[in-house]
């Protein structure tokens, strides 16, 4: 299968999450990606375990496959001067060093133009490349906390609530991504690389657009709520004889036809329930009423009966259950490692209806030197 990438050279100074994840994108689109560690102990995240596969975490595998290793100590003057020669091979370079590194070795994009004047340079920081916190590190719970993020997880009077997952470290690489794209499709017209900068802050403000939309208007803090919205009745999970189930009766149709499914017919044309705005008005009698009438049947049965009537609804499913759905093995998106007993998630794109393959492991450290560079530094 000939992917989109095939024929670009990418070089990653990535290390934990974001930057080494941007690499994984470009190498499952097909790019020739080489991911430039540091001597003995190479990108932290190889020792974010247990588990370990292969001598490295499975975080580390989960980000870091379809690439090549190499080992360089940039503090040494004629490694760096190696990879800035070998940098006018390639065609984008990607990099989350520690803030101000990649300027001290000479490798912003400013630099590095001069002598690669097609490179396409992308920079991950944690708030952003200007500004007075931007020489500041962080990590996905620094920034969730910062951002305001946490703030919006959980429940009414509880404590703020971690996202369980990295969303700023993946939304991050995969504004990355989108950006290199968007450098690559300039270059074609102009000649010439670009930078391309983005962050955690930047990308923790962008999943808080609708939120900022709302207190922008009303001056108030959104409303946290711990499984739905509160701008939207009936919007949210529901304790059953058996585990919680997540309704979405996102307008008046829908409503109508939740309360015919309940048992409750009359709701469609209660003048407290009629409209959404009359709801949210309404919701907390609402909301106790629907809670009370869902918890006496089982998952099973409940998802049945609103399916059937064409109510969007869903089980909270654990990790276990996704694994085992019909669902998630038709879309294929579950691949194995090549050479691994490894399992983990495809690009979540289909490109002429094939998902790109996995076509290497996550490499070992220093795996292909003699490849790369031979005995360009002995």
């Amino acid at each position: 299968m000939t992917l989109p990438l095939d024929g670009i050279k990418v070089v990653e100074l990535g290390q934990n999450f974001a930057g080494p994840l941007t690499g994984q994108i470009l190498g499952m689109l097909g790019a020739d990606v080489v991911k430039v560690e540091r001597p003995e102990k190479g990108d932290d995240a190889r020792g974010w375990g247990p588990p370990f596969v292969d001598e490295s975490a499975a975080a580390f595998h989960a980000v870091n496959q379809n690439k090549r290793s190499i080992t360089l100590n940039l503090k040494e003057p004629r490694h760096l001067d190696w990879l800035k020669e070998y940098l006018g091979q390639a065609d984008v370079m990607v990099q989350n060093l520690r803030p101000g590194v990649a300027g001290d070795l000479g490798l912003s994009g400013e630099a590095l133009r001069e002598r690669c004047p097609r490179l396409v340079v992308c920079a991950l920081w944690a708030y952003g490349s200007t500004g007075p916190m931007k020489m500041h590190p962080g990590y996905e719970p620094i920034v969730q906390a910062f951002s305001g993020l946490m703030f919006q997880s959980g429940e009414d009077g509880g404590p703020p609530v971690r996202m369980g997952t990295q969303v700023l470290d993946q939304g991050t690489a995969m504004w990355s991504s989108i950006g290199i794209l968007a450098g690559l499709a300039q270059r074609e017209r102009t000649g010439r690389g670009c930078d391309v900068d983005t962050s955690l802050f930047e990308t923790a403000l962008g999943w808080l657009t609708v939120a900022f939309s709302r207190y922008s208007v009303t001056g108030q803090l959104p409303p946290r709520h711990p499984t739905g919205s509160k701008q939207l009745i009936v919007f949210q999970a529901f304790e059953t004889k058996n585990g919680p189930l997540v309704v979405a009766a996102a307008n008046d149709r829908l409503f109508a036809k939740l309360a015919v499914a309940l048992g409750r017919p009359e709701w469609a044309e209660d003048s407290r329930f009629t409209t959404n705005a009359a709801r949210v008005e309404n919701r907390d009698v609402l909301l106790a009423d629907v809670a009370a009438i869902m918890a006496t049947q089982t998952r099973g049965e409940w998802l049945d009966a609103l399916s059937g009537a064409g109510i969007p609804c869903s089980p909270v499913h654990n990790m276990h259950e996704v694994d085992e759905h019909d669902q998630t093995a038709a879309i294929g998106m579950i691949q194995s490692s090549p050479g691994l007993d490894f399992r983990t998630m495809g690009l979540p794109i289909n490109i002429d209806g094939s998902r790109p393959a996995l076509s290497r492991a996550a490499p070992k450290l220093g795996e292909h030197n003699a490849e790369i560079i031979g005995n360009a530094l002995d």
